[in-house]
Protein backbone atom coordinates (compact mmCIF):
# COMPACT_ATOMS: atom_id res chain seq x y z
CA UNK A 1 0.00 0.00 0.00
CA UNK A 2 1.22 3.48 -0.86
CA UNK A 3 2.53 5.42 2.13
CA UNK A 4 3.88 8.70 0.76
CA UNK A 5 6.16 10.94 2.80
CA UNK A 6 6.54 13.70 0.21
CA UNK A 7 4.27 14.71 -2.67
CA UNK A 8 5.59 17.06 -5.35
CA UNK A 9 3.03 18.30 -7.87
CA UNK A 10 3.59 20.29 -11.09
CA UNK A 11 6.68 21.92 -9.62
CA UNK A 12 8.50 24.47 -11.79
CA UNK A 13 11.51 26.73 -11.26
CA UNK A 14 12.68 29.48 -13.63
CA UNK A 15 15.92 31.44 -13.50
CA UNK A 16 14.77 35.00 -14.06
CA UNK A 17 17.52 36.15 -16.39
CA UNK A 18 17.43 37.47 -19.94
CA UNK A 19 16.14 35.32 -21.52
CA UNK A 20 14.51 33.30 -18.68
CA UNK A 21 15.75 29.73 -18.23
CA UNK A 22 13.35 26.95 -17.22
CA UNK A 23 15.40 24.86 -14.78
CA UNK A 24 12.61 22.58 -13.52
CA UNK A 25 9.41 22.09 -15.53
CA UNK A 26 6.20 20.61 -14.13
CA UNK A 27 7.85 17.87 -12.07
CA UNK A 28 5.50 15.57 -10.20
CA UNK A 29 6.62 12.68 -8.01
CA UNK A 30 5.96 10.97 -4.72
CA UNK A 31 8.50 9.68 -2.24
CA UNK A 32 7.42 6.69 -0.19
CA UNK A 33 8.14 6.41 3.53
CA UNK A 34 11.45 4.57 4.04
CA UNK A 35 12.27 4.63 0.32
CA UNK A 36 15.51 5.52 -1.44
CA UNK A 37 14.56 7.50 -4.54
CA UNK A 38 17.42 8.09 -6.95
CA UNK A 39 17.47 11.26 -9.04
CA UNK A 40 19.70 10.90 -12.10
CA UNK A 41 20.59 12.92 -15.15
CA UNK A 42 23.44 14.81 -16.76
CA UNK A 43 24.92 17.94 -15.20
CA UNK A 44 22.58 20.91 -15.56
CA UNK A 45 19.41 18.86 -15.91
CA UNK A 46 17.80 20.42 -12.81
CA UNK A 47 18.44 17.77 -10.13
CA UNK A 48 19.98 20.08 -7.54
CA UNK A 49 17.58 22.92 -8.36
CA UNK A 50 14.68 20.57 -7.65
CA UNK A 51 16.22 19.51 -4.32
CA UNK A 52 16.83 23.12 -3.27
CA UNK A 53 13.34 24.09 -4.37
CA UNK A 54 11.74 21.38 -2.27
CA UNK A 55 13.40 22.93 0.80
CA UNK A 56 12.94 26.54 -0.33
CA UNK A 57 16.68 27.11 -0.38
CA UNK A 58 16.75 28.68 -3.82
CA UNK A 59 18.23 32.16 -4.19
CA UNK A 60 17.65 34.82 -6.82
CA UNK A 61 17.44 34.73 -9.77
CA UNK A 62 15.76 31.33 -9.20
CA UNK A 63 11.98 31.64 -8.81
CA UNK A 64 9.42 28.91 -8.06
CA UNK A 65 6.70 29.62 -10.61
CA UNK A 66 4.21 26.82 -9.96
CA UNK A 67 3.45 23.65 -8.06
CA UNK A 68 3.25 22.38 -4.51
CA UNK A 69 5.35 20.34 -2.10
CA UNK A 70 3.45 18.56 0.67
CA UNK A 71 5.18 16.71 3.52
CA UNK A 72 3.12 13.94 5.09
CA UNK A 73 4.44 13.99 8.65
CA UNK A 74 4.58 10.77 10.67
CA UNK A 75 2.28 12.49 13.17
CA UNK A 76 -0.46 12.47 10.52
CA UNK A 77 -0.21 16.17 9.67
CA UNK A 78 0.12 17.21 6.03
CA UNK A 79 2.46 20.19 5.80
CA UNK A 80 2.36 22.44 2.72
CA UNK A 81 6.02 23.48 2.66
CA UNK A 82 5.34 26.38 0.30
CA UNK A 83 2.94 27.90 2.86
CA UNK A 84 5.34 27.92 5.83
CA UNK A 85 6.59 31.30 6.98
CA UNK A 86 10.34 31.89 7.30
CA UNK A 87 10.52 31.03 11.01
CA UNK A 88 8.57 27.77 10.65
CA UNK A 89 10.61 26.85 7.59
CA UNK A 90 13.87 27.25 9.52
CA UNK A 91 12.52 24.96 12.24
CA UNK A 92 11.26 22.49 9.65
CA UNK A 93 14.67 22.10 7.99
CA UNK A 94 17.01 19.67 9.72
CA UNK A 95 14.16 18.59 11.99
CA UNK A 96 11.93 17.02 9.32
CA UNK A 97 14.10 17.30 6.19
CA UNK A 98 17.88 17.46 6.20
CA UNK A 99 20.38 17.73 3.38
CA UNK A 100 23.92 16.64 2.66
CA UNK A 101 25.03 19.31 0.20
CA UNK A 102 27.24 18.80 -2.82
CA UNK A 103 30.86 19.24 -1.74
CA UNK A 104 29.70 19.30 1.87
CA UNK A 105 32.73 17.48 3.22
CA UNK A 106 34.77 20.60 2.39
CA UNK A 107 32.23 22.92 4.02
CA UNK A 108 33.19 22.23 7.62
CA UNK A 109 34.65 25.19 9.52
CA UNK A 110 38.43 24.56 9.51
CA UNK A 111 39.04 26.39 12.80
CA UNK A 112 36.30 24.68 14.85
CA UNK A 113 36.29 21.12 16.15
CA UNK A 114 33.81 18.73 14.60
CA UNK A 115 32.27 18.31 18.04
CA UNK A 116 31.48 22.00 18.38
CA UNK A 117 30.04 22.12 14.87
CA UNK A 118 27.73 19.19 15.58
CA UNK A 119 26.75 20.69 18.92
CA UNK A 120 25.60 23.84 17.10
CA UNK A 121 22.77 21.83 15.51
CA UNK A 122 21.41 20.87 18.93
CA UNK A 123 21.98 24.32 20.39
CA UNK A 124 19.84 25.91 17.66
CA UNK A 125 17.14 23.24 17.29
CA UNK A 126 17.09 21.63 20.76
CA UNK A 127 17.80 24.59 23.09
CA UNK A 128 16.39 22.74 26.11
CA UNK A 129 19.32 20.30 26.12
CA UNK A 130 22.11 20.92 28.59
CA UNK A 131 25.70 21.17 27.40
CA UNK A 132 26.39 17.69 28.78
CA UNK A 133 23.38 16.30 26.91
CA UNK A 134 24.50 17.94 23.68
CA UNK A 135 27.99 16.54 24.09
CA UNK A 136 26.62 13.04 24.74
CA UNK A 137 24.39 13.27 21.66
CA UNK A 138 27.39 14.29 19.50
CA UNK A 139 29.49 11.39 20.79
CA UNK A 140 26.60 9.05 20.01
CA UNK A 141 26.28 10.45 16.47
CA UNK A 142 29.99 10.06 15.76
CA UNK A 143 29.81 6.46 16.96
CA UNK A 144 26.74 5.79 14.78
CA UNK A 145 28.49 6.97 11.60
CA UNK A 146 31.67 5.09 12.58
CA UNK A 147 33.88 8.15 13.00
CA UNK A 148 34.17 7.43 16.71
CA UNK A 149 33.23 9.59 19.68
CA UNK A 150 36.90 10.05 20.55
CA UNK A 151 37.17 12.33 17.50
CA UNK A 152 34.94 14.95 19.08
CA UNK A 153 37.92 17.28 19.62
CA UNK A 154 39.39 16.73 16.14
CA UNK A 155 39.55 19.48 13.52
CA UNK A 156 38.41 18.82 9.94
CA UNK A 157 41.97 18.78 8.56
CA UNK A 158 42.76 15.89 10.89
CA UNK A 159 40.14 13.70 9.19
CA UNK A 160 40.21 11.96 5.81
CA UNK A 161 37.73 12.95 3.11
CA UNK A 162 35.60 9.91 3.87
CA UNK A 163 35.50 10.72 7.58
CA UNK A 164 34.55 14.34 6.89
CA UNK A 165 31.70 13.12 4.74
CA UNK A 166 30.58 10.84 7.58
CA UNK A 167 30.57 13.89 9.86
CA UNK A 168 28.27 15.67 7.40
CA UNK A 169 25.97 12.64 7.36
CA UNK A 170 26.00 12.71 11.18
CA UNK A 171 25.01 16.39 11.07
CA UNK A 172 22.12 15.61 8.71
CA UNK A 173 21.04 12.71 10.93
CA UNK A 174 21.33 14.63 14.22
CA UNK A 175 17.65 15.48 14.70
CA UNK A 176 16.41 12.17 13.27
CA UNK A 177 14.69 13.67 10.21
CA UNK A 178 12.14 11.72 8.23
CA UNK A 179 13.77 12.69 4.91
CA UNK A 180 17.41 13.10 4.02
CA UNK A 181 18.34 14.66 0.65
CA UNK A 182 21.84 13.76 -0.50
CA UNK A 183 23.36 15.75 -3.37
CA UNK A 184 26.34 13.89 -4.87
CA UNK A 185 27.45 12.68 -1.40
CA UNK A 186 30.28 10.48 -2.72
CA UNK A 187 31.82 12.94 -5.20
CA UNK A 188 35.65 13.18 -4.94
CA UNK A 189 35.87 10.03 -2.82
CA UNK A 190 37.75 6.99 -4.06
CA UNK A 191 35.80 3.89 -5.03
CA UNK A 192 36.41 1.95 -1.81
CA UNK A 193 35.39 4.87 0.40
CA UNK A 194 32.33 5.44 -1.80
CA UNK A 195 31.33 1.84 -1.20
CA UNK A 196 31.69 2.25 2.57
CA UNK A 197 29.64 5.47 2.58
CA UNK A 198 26.87 3.92 0.47
CA UNK A 199 26.72 0.85 2.69
CA UNK A 200 26.45 3.08 5.72
CA UNK A 201 23.65 5.17 4.22
CA UNK A 202 21.69 1.97 3.52
CA UNK A 203 22.34 0.65 7.03
CA UNK A 204 21.28 3.93 8.65
CA UNK A 205 18.14 4.07 6.53
CA UNK A 206 17.17 0.59 7.72
CA UNK A 207 17.97 1.44 11.35
CA UNK A 208 16.21 4.80 11.59
CA UNK A 209 13.56 4.44 8.87
CA UNK A 210 14.11 7.75 7.08
CA UNK A 211 13.57 8.23 3.35
CA UNK A 212 16.34 9.34 0.99
CA UNK A 213 16.44 11.37 -2.20
CA UNK A 214 19.84 10.51 -3.63
CA UNK A 215 21.07 12.83 -6.40
CA UNK A 216 23.85 11.86 -8.77
CA UNK A 217 24.75 11.61 -12.45
CA UNK A 218 26.10 8.11 -11.72
CA UNK A 219 23.24 5.90 -12.86
CA UNK A 220 24.97 2.55 -12.13
CA UNK A 221 25.39 3.65 -8.53
CA UNK A 222 21.68 4.45 -8.26
CA UNK A 223 20.75 1.10 -9.78
CA UNK A 224 22.56 -0.54 -6.89
CA UNK A 225 21.11 1.38 -3.94
CA UNK A 226 17.74 2.82 -5.03
CA UNK A 227 14.24 1.44 -4.75
CA UNK A 228 13.04 3.69 -7.57
CA UNK A 229 14.82 6.07 -9.94
CA UNK A 230 13.63 9.29 -11.57
CA UNK A 231 15.51 10.25 -14.74
CA UNK A 232 15.69 14.00 -15.40
CA UNK A 233 16.46 15.74 -18.67
CA UNK A 234 16.27 19.48 -19.33
CA UNK A 235 14.28 20.10 -16.16
CA UNK A 236 11.73 17.34 -16.67
CA UNK A 237 11.32 13.83 -15.27
CA UNK A 238 11.30 11.72 -18.42
CA UNK A 239 11.07 8.34 -16.67
CA UNK A 240 10.24 7.14 -13.16
CA UNK A 241 10.33 3.45 -12.33
CA UNK A 242 11.83 0.83 -10.06
CA UNK A 243 15.58 0.37 -10.33
CA UNK A 244 14.98 -3.11 -11.71
CA UNK A 245 12.66 -1.78 -14.41
CA UNK A 246 15.09 1.00 -15.35
CA UNK A 247 17.85 -1.57 -15.82
CA UNK A 248 15.90 -4.33 -17.53
CA UNK A 249 13.31 -2.42 -19.52
CA UNK A 250 14.01 1.32 -19.87
CA UNK A 251 11.23 3.11 -21.72
CA UNK A 252 12.70 6.49 -22.60
CA UNK A 253 15.42 6.89 -25.23
CA UNK A 254 17.36 9.22 -22.94
CA UNK A 255 17.40 6.59 -20.19
CA UNK A 256 18.72 4.08 -22.71
CA UNK A 257 21.43 6.55 -23.74
CA UNK A 258 22.47 7.09 -20.11
CA UNK A 259 22.72 3.35 -19.53
CA UNK A 260 24.73 2.86 -22.72
CA UNK A 261 27.19 5.59 -21.73
CA UNK A 262 28.72 3.52 -18.94
CA UNK A 263 31.37 0.90 -19.80
CA UNK A 264 30.61 -2.78 -19.27
CA UNK A 265 32.98 -5.33 -17.79
CA UNK A 266 32.07 -7.91 -20.41
CA UNK A 267 31.62 -7.92 -24.18
CA UNK A 268 33.73 -7.12 -27.20
CA UNK A 269 35.80 -3.98 -27.36
CA UNK A 270 33.92 -1.03 -28.74
CA UNK A 271 30.55 -2.80 -28.46
CA UNK A 272 27.95 -1.57 -26.02
CA UNK A 273 26.38 -4.57 -24.29
CA UNK A 274 22.84 -4.22 -22.91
Amino acid sequence: MSDPLLSVRDFSVVYDVDPPVAAVSNVSLELERGEILGLAGESGCGKTTLAYGIQRLLKAPAVITSGSVVFHDASGEDVDISALDAERMRAFRWDKISMVFQGAMNALNPVATIGSQLEDVFEVHRPSLTRAQRRAAVVDLLDIVKVGGQRIRSYPHELSGGMRQRVMIAMALALRPQLMIMDEPTTALDVLVQREILRQISDLRREFGFSVIFITHDLPLLLEISDRIAIMREGRVVELATAERIWNDPQDDYTKTLLASFPRLTGEKGVVVR
